[in-house]
């Protein structure tokens, strides 16, 4: 049985999105992009998010979403905007019936590049190495990629131990 995971990026500025399927113990890159959003308001950002996310779980129906954890940021107001971004997102994929899990940006990094403390480059490399991806996608696209790919982990992992509904983190 195969399932698609969609991994979501958030950013007020910028969100990215990434699919992959498991199949058979295999991961495989189904498509993946961002959505800029320099140009507009904050609430015009937050209604295109939505509106993005959604197209992306109608278009490629995932099973599961997986999005990053909210982390401590030195400026209040970036890290305000960052969560408006990750509910916009979050209604998108639950309001289509899709259950989203919620990890750690160390959690992310440890399970694509083995190294919690990864960098940006570091991850876009492991991203295409392990999805067999001939280009280096746009960072942000990277990163969503990346977050499928840790679900994907997690569930590959889970299924090996017979373990159903229940994973390390948070479900949303």
């Amino acid at each position: 049985m195969s399932i698609k995971i969609l991994g979501v990026d958030p950013g007020s500025r910028t969100t990215g999105f990434g699919i992959v399927e498991l199949n058979k113990g295999k991961v495989l890159y189904i498509n993946s992009g961002y959505i800029k959003l320099d140009h507009l308001e904050m609430n015009e950002r937050l209604q295109e998010i939505f509106a993005g996310i959604s197209t992306v779980a109608k278009t490629y129906q995932p099973t599961f979403a997986a999005i990053e954890q909210i982390f401590m940021h030195q400026n209040p107001g970036a890290a305000l905007k960052l969560g408006q971004a990750r509910g916009a997102a979050i209604v998108a994929m639950t309001s289509h019936g899709i259950p989203v899990a919620e990890y750690s940006a160390r959690q992310i990094k440890q399970a694509v590049v083995g190294y919690g403390a990864a960098k940006k480059q570091q991850i876009q490399v492991m991203v295409c190495r392990l999805l067999n991806i001939q280009e280096l996608p746009q960072a942000d696209a990277a990163d969503a990629l990346a977050i499928a790919l840790c679900h994907a982990h997690s569930q590959t992992s889970l299924t090996k131990l017979g373990v159903t509904g229940t994973r390390e983190g948070r479900w949303r």
